[in-house]
């Protein structure tokens, strides 16, 4: 493989990291935090939505982005030829 294509891969997996972590920051420091206030306005299963984002729903979010990511991953290393055998 060329560097070029290197660089290619490092730069879409850094794009997709990027993009996760930014998902995960605003559910976990931005919901749960920052606008709890508002969101605490609606319930969710009995619980006020910025309590339940605080407590629960950023590691949902997480678990969630963590099979996203795998996913995308195993698409890129196909893409550029880098899959396991």
């Amino acid at each position: 493989m060329s560097d070029p294509d290197y660089k290619g891969y490092w730069k879409e997996n850094l794009k997709l990291l990027a993009i996760c972590l930014t998902i995960w920051f605003i559910c976990s420091f931005g919901f749960g935090i920052l606008f709890v206030e508002l969101f605490n306005k609606v319930n969710f299963l009995g619980y006020p939505l910025g309590f339940w984002f605080a407590q629960q729903g950023s590691i949902i979010v997480f678990l969630i982005l963590i099979f996203f990511y795998a996913i995308k991953m195993n698409k890129l290393d196909r893409k550029y030829n880098l899959q396991e055998d």
